[in-house]
């Protein structure tokens, strides 16, 4: 009778105090789930950005710091009404009124040039560049000019946009370029023999071989820009409660579930501010960063 009556205290004791130790845990978990944030206070004031993706999520809270630090923040997405409704928020809490929307759609080479040579017509200056926009774990699609969504999108759709603006980043240099890639880049690999995907498709693997793809681009771009002043780095921004994952009805479930363990879009964008405006990196490229620190790269880079 006295072991049952224990037994019972016991479970009684577990139910009570296990809640009551998550909740003493809880900000401490908050404060660790949330990473670093960018310390540095620089100002943009005169400079000129690019954010693609930048309508929603970590894009939109990276356009809205670089705005409230006086940069002119150009919003390149595909969905513009969402972009102006974007824009038009940033510019009633920073009081920044060069915040301006463009049409760029990634799957869509035609459309990647026209916003080039739109953004070369208008802007004669480009200081940031940030890769932002992204998908994953779409189903099995391809691009307008037939690659593989992931890769179109992630890695070749950012690689065209690059190209074709970095003349006016070296001729605006100092200038940054930063490439959101993701720690999902470990798992990735480089499959020439199958780059669409066609004879074996795995959404999950495909987004990893497009955040590869990223980090692979961005050290062989900082290599090939030694002496310009302008400087390519990649970053993982954490595990991040945004729309990514809209393609997967499991995973958006389970990011509504454990949204406590998962970054904020604000908390997520600090590692690409960082990026983009820390002093300290005013010369350092070809580098992968994780919460605003040096990270660790996948043997395949």
């Amino acid at each position: 009778m006295a072991a049952g009556v224990s037994c019972w205290g016991a479970a009684l004791g577990a139910a009570v105090g296990f809640p009551l130790l998550l909740l003493v845990a809880a900000p401490y978990i908050r404060r660790f789930v949330a990473g670093g944030r960018c310390e540095s206070a620089a100002r943009l004031d005169g400079k000129a950005a690019v954010i693609t993706g930048a309508n929603t999520g970590i894009g939109k809270e990276t356009a809205r710091e670089l705005a409230r630090r006086g940069a002119r923040v150009i919003i390149a997405c595909r969905d513009t009404a969402k972009g102006e409704a974007a824009a038009s928020e940033i510019r009633a809490e920073t009081g920044n009124p060069q915040v301006v929307v463009k049409k760029l759609d990634l799957a869509d080479t035609k459309s990647i040039r026209e916003f080039a040579d739109n953004f070369l017509a208008e802007e004669k200056e480009l200081h940031i560049l940030i890769n932002n926009a992204g998908v994953m774990l779409c189903p099995y699609s391809k691009t307008a000019d037939g690659f593989e969504m992931h890769l179109g999108v992630n890695h070749l759709g950012h690689f065209l946009l690059t190209f074709l603006l970095l003349e006016r980043l070296k001729q605006s240099a100092p200038a940054r370029i930063v490439n959101v890639s993701s720690l999902g880049h470990h798992g990735g690999r480089i499959r020439f023999h199958d780059l669409n995907g066609e004879k074996s498709y795995n959404r999950g693997l495909a987004y990893c071989h497009s955040k590869l793809a990223n980090v692979l681009f961005t050290r062989e771009l900082a290599r090939r820009l030694q002496g310009t002043k302008v400087t390519a780095n990649a970053l993982h921004p954490g595990s991040v409660h945004t729309e990514l994952v809209r393609h997967s009805l499991a995973m958006m479930w389970l990011w509504r579930i454990f949204s406590f363990f998962l970054k904020t879009p604000w908390e997520g964008a600090q590692t690409s501010v960082y990026c983009a405006v820390a002093e300290e990196l005013e010369s350092v490229t070809g580098q992968y960063f994780s919460i605003g620190a040096f990270a660790e790269l996948s043997s395949h880079v």
